[in-house]
Formats: C-alpha cells, structure tokens, sequence
C-alpha cells in the first residue's frame, strides 16, 4: 500500500493545485470582457425615467448591489466565500435568477448528455481497434478508416450533418431542445420518449466522433502487444491462443485509460458547443447566454463547474489507473 499512498497523495496534490489556479482564471478573466452588464439591468430599471440624476443614482444603487465597484481582490474574496458554500451571486443576464439555479437546472442535462456518450464511444473505439488488430480484414481496411475519418469531424460539425440529414430533410428526429416546447418536466411516458427523441441526435453526434480516434490508438497499441516477445514465447510454450489474447489486450487497454481521461477533458470543449447547435439545456448553452449578456458570475460559475468536473473525472480515471496497472506502484516502490 506504501506504493499506492505516495502515488495517490501526489497525484492529488497536483490537481488541488490546478484547482487552484483554475479557480483564479475562472473568476478574473470574464471580467476582462469588454462591456457594462449592469447597465443594461439598471436601464430597464430606469425606464420611463428622465430625471439624468434619478437614471445615475438607480445605476450606482445596482453598481453597488452587485459590489462590480469594488477592487478585484475583494470581489474574488466576496465570491469565493460564497463559491464554497454554493452561493455563485445573482445572474446579471436573467436577474434576479441566481446563478446557482441556472446551474442546477443545466448541469443534470449536460452530465445526462456527454458522460454515457463519451462512454459509449469510449468502449466502442477500443472493441473495433482490438477486432481491427486481431481479425484485419474488413474491420481493419474499411470500418476503422471510415470511423477514423469521421472521428476527425469537430464535434460541432457532426452535430450540424445529423441535424441536417435526420432532422431537417429526414424529419427522424427533432431539431432542437430537450424535449418538446408543448411539454412541463414530469414522469409520463410521454414527457419521456419526448426527451428520448430529442437525446439521439446530440448523443450520437459525440459517440461518432469519439470512436475513431479510440478506435486507431487501440488498434496501434494491440498490435505492438501481438508482436512482443511474450506472446511469442507464449505461443512457443503452448498457450491457448485465447488466454495470450486476454493478456494481449489487458496490457494493451492500460494506454486507452489515459485516452479515456483526454476524452473526458475535451467534452468540454467541441461537445458543449453541440449542445448549442441543438438548443440543449446544458452547460454548454448556458455559457452562450452568459456570454452574450457578459453575465460574469453565470461564466464564471459555469467555468468553474466545467473545471471541477474535468478534475475529478480525470484524478479517478489516474486512481482506476494506478489500481489495474501494477507497475505503478513497482515504480512508485523502487
């Protein structure tokens, strides 16, 4: 176990400190934005005013509810404080919606969304390098190519190819939201194959371009394992084929844990800005509107859950690592 501790203990101090400084930059550099959100709040406010000295002391009054007249310093302690307790301040664009709710209301769908598809892709990207490798033939000059070509497609794009074909030309599927406008959340049956119907093309629009890129990296790491000296030595001693492929494929499948952690890290990225292109109520989209109403504490809360959710995915992915991989904690001993 002495193995395992010092190499747990150094992995996670290594992500409280990206944690750390992931937290600064989620805070600082919304409010680096050019433009003036309060204004827009205190205008609506002041509508129908004419008084100029009415309309500036409604503006301060907001100016200093929202406390964007302080020093930096003092804000980012204001917020943190509240961060720990969950408390992200009120939303500037959908005022006076508080950012913690928009957040609850989003967070469920993007996590409902993007982890079974990363998932999915995940482990079909390894069976169909493992079958390419081993079985060649059609899986290996046709299939892996075909995904291999697909997997180079940004997520975005995916995303408006399916919405094109299945959507709008093939009317399949529908073309946006998460389930239909005409419907309140609740457990019937028709609430749910409503949100059903309207997962498939989101979700597969990250599937599809997972596998591929999964697919090639199990592919080259089980053929460098079918080629080693130990199977050759194997077969030598008499082996069933069948256990040597076992072995082949578990040491081959250490490589693809790592590639699972990069997975999940870009889900943030080109898999959120699908959620744009089909209206779905994740992160992704809530960023859009933050960013458009330069809402800083709805950006810098929804940052900062992207963040944590990278983090934590990726230091269990390095601890599922450091449990099937024993050469780990050799190394960690020697």
């Amino acid at each position: 176990m002495k193995g395992y501790k010092k190499y747990y203990t150094q992995k996670i101090v290594w992500y409280l400190i990206t944690l750390i400084f992931a937290v600064a930059l989620n805070f600082v550099l919304p409010r680096l934005m050019p433009g003036d959100p309060v204004s827009a709040i205190a205008g609506q406010a002041a509508e129908g005013m004419t008084d100029a000295q009415a309309i500036k002391k409604v503006y301060d009054e907001y100016i200093e509810k929202f406390g964007v007249n302080q020093p930096i310093p003092v804000q980012f302690a204001k917020w943190l404080k509240g961060a720990v307790h969950g408390d992200f301040g009120v939303s500037f664009s959908q005022y006076p919606r508080t950012v913690a709710d928009i957040i609850k209301s989003s967070v469920g769908w993007t996590l409902a969304l993007q982890l079974p598809a990363i998932l999915l892709g995940w482990l079909l990207g390894n069976v169909l390098g493992a079958v390419a490798a081993y079985i060649k033939g059609v899986f290996d000059k046709v299939i892996l190519p075909a995904f291999l070509f697909i997997s180079n497609v940004p997520a975005f794009g995916m995303a408006v190819v399916l919405l094109t074909i299945f959507g709008v030309t093939l009317g399949w599927a529908p073309t946006s939201g998460a389930y239909g406008y005409d419907l309140i959340p609740n457990m019937s049956w028709t609430f749910v194959k409503s949100v059903f119907a309207h997962y498939q093309l989101p979700f597969w629009a990250i599937v599809l371009t997972t596998i591929g890129g999964q697919a090639i990296g199990m592919r080259s790491m089980s053929i460098y394992e079918l080629n080693a000296d130990y199977v050759k030595y194997s077969r030598f001693l008499g082996i069933k084929d069948r256990k040597i492929v076992g072995y082949v494929f578990r040491n081959a499948m250490l490589p693809q844990i790592t590639g699972l952690a990069m997975s999940l890290g870009t889900m943030m990225g080109g898999a959120l800005v699908s959620e744009i292109i089909f209206s779905y109520p994740g992160i992704g989209t809530t960023m859009m509107s933050a960013i458009k109403g330069n809402d800083y504490p709805l950006l810098s809360a929804c940052t900062l859950i992207i963040t944590v959710m990278v983090l934590v995915a990726n230091l269990l992915v390095e601890i599922i690592y450091g449990v099937i991989d024993p050469r780990i904690k050799a190394a960690q001993q020697d």
